[in-house]
């Protein structure tokens, strides 16, 4: 490539005389506006310089006082690929001859008719069907062989890209119709089966002649007789670069200098890897989870959402030693625990309520609050009494295991008593969301720089320099059963590399203490200075300052925007597009670089939308590939419900 370096040093050297008369800024200007001429667009630039420098013909200087014959390739064709197709009766492309120049020696080697018409065409291969039908399509790629010749190769039309009908069932007369976009995007599936066989290979030009589309090409990489360079085997084995970068760098006195001097040797970088996770916990809970009971529980009911009620007791005796029914409460979550009450008790003949071994309240014909027997006969029949006074025990059952007992003196035809627990607990889904930011001390540290970030899959840093993407809103689903939620999150997952100096002790840090001042001090029009001598001494300095005039530049690039109607024959596994929609008719949009006369430069069929100037049509764009990303969203299976 060493015609590149020439070339931008021929455009300076080789400026017209009278500019030595020119001020600097005049001559600079003057070079620039020369540039400008042969290499303001890339248009203009692939006329002038690439496709000469490739072909093997000459390439002017700026000024146009000298031309040469750069030695970019090692071999040239004018034709290195040629394509002729020829339409049938049924629309379908019935004739497609490919003629290749392998050794580059300007000759065509091999010409060859594909096997099949053509219906329809892809980005890599083509659709036959049925003449002038859409039925019995059969999908092939373009491919080559081992003996460097195009083939095609049938596959499954999901393999294929980009692809779209031609023949009769789409339209009439599609592919003359179309004739340059229909070579174009048959060529270039055979132009990128050979440049990915063959990597070496540059493709200059293409140029259509009619039926005809023929490609300049070159052997753009390898001088030594072959079609292969050695550098395109790390496209195969990339972790080669390293061994082979040591090797050479060991070999290279230049090299060895710099990494022996203070710069080289002076700091240490480690690369420390980290990462920042949005924790979700969803649990659910249930009185089980809160606390337990066990003992003399009689029945367990439910007293609202988040309530149960637990019945202790059981039949009486009428002696000196009455029995104890005792339930134990072990709470696990005292948080979670709201209240617990003793809400009613009830007998025929006494009850007492005891929390902890102490009387809390009793229930009978008489009160009955101490450790002796009631007074009164036990054996009455046919009458029961209650005591719905509540009963605090909340403090107690957050305090520890709790154990609440029922005293029960009953005979006769009365034989029973019991106490009803209501305990109310904080029940249902528990959800708990946290930042888990492993990278913060890294991020803090002033020796250390972001290296690369992947934020849910996506790369915005990489190699230190942000990548300008930013992944969209994700939503995850969260929990099982019914304590299932869906989260929206602008992320979920950064992982992150640092970059950080570990040793910089053998290397000075540089004094910017000029340069602040010359910032501080420094106005438009005046250029203030310090400097310090070697005896310590500084001197400050100030001197006239002005920056040349700056000429008006146009607000934006004057481009138009045109539209050429168009039929859908998009093509997809299901059949062609058009067919399934209510009207296949639509429009092609076109963007053009308007001239220096400020005049659209239409294309044939082309109608202008907006004319030249300031275009701004990015909400449209974002809309474009919002639909486009929300329909192949909607499109995409998964196990989760939608």
């Amino acid at each position: 490539m060493s015609a590149w370096p020439r070339l931008a040093s021929s455009a300076i050297l080789l400026l017209p005389a009278p500019l030595q008369a020119q001020s600097l800024e005049e001559r600079a200007r003057t070079a620039a506006a020369a540039s400008r001429a042969k290499t303001g667009t890339s248009d203009v630039l692939l006329e002038t310089y690439v496709t000469p420098a490739m072909s093997g013909e000459a390439v002017t200087t700026i000024d146009g006082s000298k031309s040469f014959t750069p030695t970019i390739a090692c071999q040239k064709s004018a034709k290195l690929l040629e394509v002729l197709i020829q339409p049938s009766a049924s629309g379908d492309i019935g004739l497609v001859q490919v003629s290749r120049d392998k050794d580059m020696d300007g000759t065509f080697d091999t010409s060859a008719n594909l096997p099949v018409p053509v219906s329809g065409i892809c980005a890599n291969g083509v659709l036959s069907c049925d003449p002038g039908t859409w039925k019995n399509c059969r999908a092939f790629r373009w491919e080559v062989d081992t003996a460097k010749d195009l083939k095609l190769t049938e596959v499954q039309m999901p393999e294929l890209s980009g692809c779209y009908c031609v023949n009769n069932s789409c339209g009439s007369n599609l592919v003359f119709g179309n004739l340059a976009t229909v070579l174009k995007d048959l060529g270039g599936g055979m132009v990128g089966a050979l440049t990915t066989a063959f990597p070496a290979i540059g493709i200059a030009e293409a140029r259509i002649n009619g039926p005809v589309i023929d490609y300049v090409g070159a052997l753009t990489t390898s001088c030594t007789g072959s079609d292969t360079a050695a550098e395109t085997a790390y496209r195969k084995n990339p972790t080669a670069i390293g061994g082979d970068a040591f090797a050479v760098s060991s070999a290279n006195s230049v090299f060895q200098v710099l990494q022996g001097s203070a710069a080289g040797s002076g700091k240490a970088e480690v690369t420390r890897s980290c990462s920042i996770s949005r924790d979700i916990t969803i649990r659910s809970w249930t009185f089980d989870d809160v606390f337990s009971v066990s003992g003399a529980v009689q029945s367990v009911t439910s007293c609202g959402t988040n309530c149960r009620r637990y019945r202790i007791g059981g039949d009486g005796a009428c002696g000196a030693n009455p029995p104890f029914y005792t339930a134990t409460f072990d709470v696990h979550e005292p948080d979670r625990l709201i209240s617990a009450r003793i809400v009613e008790m009830g007998a025929e003949d006494w009850v007492q309520g005891r929390v902890n071994g102490m009387i809390v309240g009793s229930a009978g014909k008489r009160p009955w609050l101490t450790e002796g027997l009631p007074s009164g006969d036990c054996r009455i029949s046919g009458s029961a009494w209650y005591n719905r006074t509540r009963i605090d025990i909340t403090p107690q059952l957050k305090a520890g295991s709790t154990s609440v007992a029922a005293r029960v003196r009953a005979g006769g035809g009365g034989r029973w008593g019991y106490l009803d627990v209501e305990v109310e607990a904080q029940t249902g889904c528990e959800v708990s969301e946290r930042l888990i930011d492993l990278c913060a001390a890294n991020a803090a540290d002033s020796k250390c720089r972001l290296y690369s970030e992947s934020v849910d899959g996506v790369d915005t840093v990489v190699n230190g320099v942000g990548t300008g993407l930013r992944p969209l809103p994700q939503t995850r689903l969260f929990g099982t059963g019914a304590c299932t939620f869906q989260f929206a999150r602008d992320f979920f997952s950064r992982e992150r590399q640092y970059r950080c100096i570990v040793d910089s002790a053998a290397l000075p840090e540089p004094d910017l203490s000029r340069g602040a001042y010359v910032i501080d001090h420094s106005t438009e029009t005046l250029l203030a200075d310090r400097q310090t001598a070697a005896d310590g001494t500084v001197t400050a300095s100030t001197r006239p300052f002005s920056l040349p005039a700056r000429v008006s530049v146009p607000a934006c690039e004057a481009i138009c925007k045109t539209r050429a109607p168009r039929v859908n024959t998009d093509a997809a596994p299901d059949g062609v597009v058009g067919a399934k929609q209510n009207d296949p008719a639509g429009y092609d949009t076109f963007y053009h670089v308007c001239g220096s006369a400020n005049a659209c430069p239409a294309g044939p069929g082309e109608e202008i939308v907006s004319a030249c100037g300031c275009l701004d049509d990015f909400p449209e764009a974002v809309v474009m590939m919002q639909t486009v990303r929300l329909a192949g969203a909607d499109m995409v299976c998964t196990s989760a419900a939608r």
